[in-house]
């Protein structure tokens, strides 16, 4: 299949959404930021019943405006897991008095942990798995833990282009998945090939990973504003598409839509049932109220309100 044809829908070409991939996307998880959650009025009019809402916590973010987030996306009735950005944490004082903000003042028992995006650690913390060492989630009840996953590899963890180190991780974390009670998963980056995807879902199975993925996907938005989420975010190869995309002065107007890398990911899933790709994340990079309206229009599914 030609990497351009994830964007036929949008071109005019595809017949849209299929049927399994239709309800593959029902269930799927969203992620916001404060400030761009402030900007919605009431989740319970966009999001379905159940939704799990991520929040990022972007460097320089209060954790007063993650807890206030939390806690009225909570009481809208969605289940909420905040970001838990290693290198941003100055030390074991500052998670803790974190995660006992959550628990306290949001009612929180569920976090995505993950290095975070700076090159240089604020403080004790480098990665995710001396987050889990401190055994603080374990002792204040959260009962799930996502990580993060790098279908296309991650530079600043293997600098070099590979993927050892970042393979390595996650055979930690699956260890250590066997010896907590919290459920766990593994939340992909956005990716625009899905071959990569499936090839790096296979290997780690092959390794022995059993752990859920639930693969991040870009919701509907303009092309320029994808690249530069994109580049920011620190995506691979599969960047070439929308690159490619970018010199047809004709298309570069045209938005994005993820139809047909949902379609390929669901019609994999579909012959392949044990694979451990199991859910969709979507990442609203052209509003959350866009997203959350496509997401809903293709899987069938209705808001609360």
């Amino acid at each position: 299949m030609s990497l351009l044809n994830m964007f036929k829908r949008s071109d005019g070409g595809d017949s849209g959404v299929a049927p399994e991939a239709a309800g593959f996307l029902s269930g799927y998880s969203i992620e916001v930021m404060p400030r761009t959650a402030a900007k919605v009025d009431d989740f319970r009019a966009i999001l379905p019943t159940g939704t799990r809402v991520y929040i990022a916590h972007i460097d320089g973010t209060p954790i007063e405006e993650m807890v206030a987030a939390a806690k009225r996306i909570t009481d809208e009735g969605f289940t909420v897991m905040p970001h838990f950005p290693a290198r941003i944490i100055k030390g074991r004082d500052t998670l803790e008095d974190w995660i006992k903000r959550y628990v306290n003042d949001a009612g929180i028992d569920q976090a995505l942990l993950l290095g975070g995006g700076i090159s240089t650690p604020h403080g004790d913390y480098d990665n995710s798995m001396q987050l889990m060492e401190t055994g603080l989630f374990d002792q204040y009840g959260f009962k799930r833990l996502h990580i993060a996953g790098h279908p296309e590899g991650n530079k600043d963890i293997d600098p070099n282009g590979g993927t050892a180190n970042v393979d390595a991780a996650v055979k930690w974390k699956q260890e250590f998945s066997k010896r907590t009670d919290a459920e766990m998963a593994i939340a992909t980056q956005f990716a625009f090939e899905t071959q990569p995807v499936i090839e790096w879902a296979e290997r780690l199975k092959a390794n022995g990973v059993t752990l859920p993925i639930h693969v991040g996907i870009a919701g509907p938005t303009k092309l320029q504003t994808l690249i530069k989420f994109a580049i920011a975010c620190g995506v691979g190869p599969s960047l070439r598409v929308l690159q490619r995309r970018a010199m047809d002065l004709t298309k570069l107007m045209v938005p994005f839509e993820p139809t047909d890398v949902l379609n390929e990911i669901a019609a994999y899933k579909t012959k392949n049932p044990d694979s451990l790709i199991s859910q969709i994340h979507v990442f609203p990079l052209g509003g959350i109220k866009a997203s959350a309206e496509w997401c809903n229009q293709n899987s069938g599914s209705t808001p609360v309100a």
